[in-house]
């Protein structure tokens, strides 16, 4: 069976690349190579023993997505990944998020709704909750007005799907992660943000090993034990496995509605400063930092129920923060040179 991965080399996209290979899906790539590398493609086949197909595509060209579907009609899946994605960014340029995160989603969906019908798992956020008045956040929480573009991205995305499968063939799962951490135990991928990062753990990582001087702790002062954000820290490789999981959902026809959701994370909030202490505590490196301003479109607390994930879909994540944090700390040294 031929999936499409948009945005398969990229952090998430990637290491689920591996595990649909691993399942023994045939894999065809879109990524515009805007936050990654063409080298991705070694990893994945270090790990997997095989090179899944690639081509370099704008999905924001609807010309070009239309000739692509044209060339790969027997696509049973599509797995969205390919987006702008960090909130810091899409608050101080909210019109590259809005013409990247929506335009390429919909000229996607006016290929696959062509189809007799079509399998979509959409790559959500956390971040349409807002900030949720309880925690742990469950599906049916109220989505409430976005805090960033980015966001706003995600819940837009989320309301797209919907009406297009109500008038379709097309069934979805959108899959609402909560903060994707860690690289695959070999090594061999991991996050590659590319310039300064935009999420904690690479810019932690990169400061452990130096490359930066230290690393800014955005607020001291929301209502948590030490004062600092609280986040639901899931390893990317649980991440991916999922999205595999609810792709043969789709694929064996067990869905029980058009478009289900489903949270996925640990169902643990961890604070930044733990974050911060568990590293030091991995890497045997004390790591420097400041506590600075808040940064705009930050939520104060965000962590999962999985119930839903845990019994519907049958996964639950398995890897510790610690775990995490180890293999992110590996990834950092191999691809810099080990200190």
């Amino acid at each position: 069976m031929k999936i499409l991965v948009t945005g398969g080399l990229g952090f998430i996209g990637s290491h689920t690349v591996v595990e649909l290979q691993n399942q023994g899906f045939e894999v065809i790539i879109i990524d515009n190579l805007s936050n990654t590398s063409l080298d991705v493609l070694d990893g994945i086949s270090a790990i997997t023993g095989k090179i899944p197909a690639f081509e370099k595509l704008d999905l924001r060209d609807k010309v070009k997505v239309q000739e692509f579907f044209k060339r790969q009609a027997d696509i049973s899946g599509v797995i969205h990944f390919a987006a702008s994605k960090a909130v810091g960014e899409s608050v101080e340029n909210p019109l590259l998020y809005y013409e990247n995160n929506i335009n390429a989603l919909v000229y996607l969906l006016q290929e696959l709704q062509k189809k007799e019908e079509a399998s979509f798992i959409f790559s959500s956020s956390c971040t349409v909750y807002g900030q949720a008045e309880t925690m742990p956040i469950t599906e049916n929480a109220s989505i409430q007005t976005a805090m960033s573009p980015y966001g706003n991205t995600k819940q837009i995305g989320e309301e797209i799907i919907t009406d297009v499968a109500k008038v379709s063939n097309i069934n979805a799962i959108l899959l609402r992660y909560f903060n994707p951490i860690g690289s695959h135990p070999s090594a061999e991928i991991g996050e590659l943000p590319i310039g300064v990062p935009q999420n904690l753990v690479p810019f932690i990582t990169q400061t452990g090993y130096g490359l930066r001087k230290e690393l800014s702790v955005y607020g001291d002062d929301y209502p948590t034990a030490d004062g600092t954000c609280i986040r639901d820290y899931i390893h990317v490789v649980d991440l991916a496995k999922a999205h595999v999981i609810a792709l043969q959902r789709l694929l064996d026809k067990k869905n029980l509605e058009k478009v289900e959701t489903f949270n996925l994370g640990t169902g643990t909030g961890s604070s930044v400063l733990e974050v911060i202490t568990t590293f030091e505590k991995v890497s045997n490196k004390k790591l420097p930092y400041k506590i600075v301003a808040r940064r705009e479109g930050d939520i104060t607390s965000a962590y999962a129920n999985t119930d839903k994930a845990n019994n519907v879909l049958g996964w639950k994540a398995q890897s510790t923060l610690e775990e995490a944090l180890a293999s992110a700390w590996k990834w950092e040294q191999k691809i810099r040179g080990k200190k």
